[in-house]
């Protein structure tokens, strides 16, 4: 019998800590896809920091470092310029990496390190109870934020793939979702690019991914999709924001 779907290799075969109907697991899939079809698990090693992140290097078959929190990209600075030959990423959530750990995110892009950002955004402070994020949008409810986020108390959410795309040092810079099936068929092009490009020593790659939180949203995982579609793309559109290559990912 033909096998026409399977595990990623790369993929370990173990229970995860994530919530029901969180879409951490469906990023985790698409990043051991891409590994496997470009055979460098012996050849990667991830970088998470704290976060709802914290735990996966159970979940993923190549080498993973726990870095402190907002640190990913500095520690994977070091370890890709200790290891050039070797593939590194990193996979941190928004109030990872666009708060504690912004300046160590824009700085790795200014510099132009060769290394792979795997950027979790679901408006949410998502480990620690639902705390206000840099990306909660205008009006959102969180936990510190009862009565909605107020921009003139709280300033803008932070569009982070903008931002670095102004940057010199970025090779790629795209904002991806994993809403439907075509979206997640888009985000795992991005991240099979972003690999390439660091193949091709091209500098920094960062996909941004929106994803959905149920728990500290509140609601059911069919609920949060439909959030993620009517909310959340309208203020962070799905598109390329740089890409030096100038190609369309196959």
């Amino acid at each position: 019998m033909a096998v026409v779907f399977e595990r990623p290799k790369a993929l370990l075969d173990v229970p995860t800590h994530y919530c029901p109907g969180c879409t951490h697991g469906i990023v985790h899939r698409l990043i051991c896809e891409v590994i496997d079809e470009m055979n460098i698990e012996g050849d990667t090693i991830g970088v998470v920091p704290v976060g709802c992140s914290v735990m996966a290097y159970d979940y993923f078959g190549c080498d993973v470092i726990e870095a402190p929190h907002g640190r990913a990209p500095a520690v994977a600075t070091g370890v890709k310029r200790a290891n050039p030959e070797k593939f590194v990423f990193t996979y941190q959530g928004d109030g990872d990496l666009a708060a504690i750990g912004t300046c160590e995110t824009v700085h790795s892009a200014a510099r132009g390190e060769n290394l792979v950002i795997i950027f979790i955004n679901n408006t949410t402070y998502g480990m620690t109870g639902g705390q206000m994020a840099p990306t909660s949008l205008p009006g959102q409810i969180t936990q510190t934020t009862p009565y909605g986020r107020d921009v003139k108390t709280a300033g803008y959410p932070i569009k982070m793939c903008e931002m670095l795309s102004t940057l010199e040092g970025v090779a790629l810079a795209q904002r991806v979702s994993v809403d439907s099936v075509p979206h997640i068929r888009e985000a795992k092009k991005a991240i099979r690019k972003a690999f390439e490009n660091e193949k091709e020593q091209r500098g920094l790659s960062i996909i941004e991914v929106l994803c959905t939180c149920p728990t500290n949203w509140g609601l059911t995982p069919l609920e949060s999709i439909k959030r993620l579609q009517d909310e959340m793309i309208p203020y962070y559109p799905l598109r390329v924001y740089k890409d030096i290559t100038g190609e369309v990912a196959k």
